[in-house]
């Protein structure tokens, strides 16, 4: 069963992003090593092509990376495990690093399908010698008040999966909360803007490889 995002988008925003699994890289330097990344998610990782922003920032700082996304309008953990595709993906795609989120996951139900499906995925990445890291997303603006809850949900289950915790969420709250600025939602109030893509970026590149 799919988890309900409570995506607020229009029908030509949706009509926009069903689905892709693209690949995006910078040409490398003679023998630098390419770090191979994997997204796995729904919408909140491809509006503003998060993985492309990554591999740029990685670029800007003298890293070559290869990123590749599995995403879909909805989806959760439970259902790429169902497609099969990210299975195949993990097992085939020699990555260095294999990125995931859901829906905000505040709720108890939300909660456990994160750590239990992560734990199933953490296993498909030790076996193919991938690193598992989880990718905190934040509730919808009319939801601001289960930041918390969010929280909880992504710390609990990179813990409990021995994962790196990309803190995204964490960091738009203090962020918002000392500002009062909400720039980092875009016009539905629950997608990114652009400005919060990049810190999602920038966050999840720093919790990888350091400052």
């Amino acid at each position: 069963m799919k988890q309900h995002l409570h995506f607020f988008c229009s029908i030509v925003f949706c009509a926009l992003f069903l689905s892709f699994s693209v690949s995006w890289r910078a040409a490398p330097t003679a023998g630098q090593k390419v770090d191979k990344v994997l997204f796995v998610g729904n919408s909140l990782t491809y509006t503003n092509d998060l993985p492309a922003l990554f591999a740029r920032l990685g670029k800007s700082r003298g890293r070559e990376i290869e990123v590749q996304s599995l995403t879909y309008p909805n989806y959760a953990l439970e259902d790429h495990l169902a497609d099969n595709k990210l299975q195949l993906l993990i097992s085939n795609g020699k990555f260095d690093y294999v990125i995931v989120q859901q829906g905000p996951s505040s709720g108890t139900s939300g909660r456990e399908m994160l750590i239990r499906d992560g734990q199933r995925i953490r296993k498909m990445c030790k076996k193919a010698g991938s690193r598992l890291a989880f990718y905190m997303v934040w509730p919808s603006k009319g939801n601001y008040r289960l930041f918390d809850s969010v929280i909880k949900s992504y710390t609990e289950a990179a813990e409990k999966a021995d994962a790196i915790l990309c803190p995204v969420g964490q960091v738009w709250k203090e962020y918002i909360d000392s500002k009062n600025d909400y720039s980092y939602y875009g016009p539905d109030d629950f997608h990114p803007s652009l400005q919060g893509s990049e810190v999602a970026a920038e966050v999840i590149y720093n919790s990888i490889y350091g400052n």
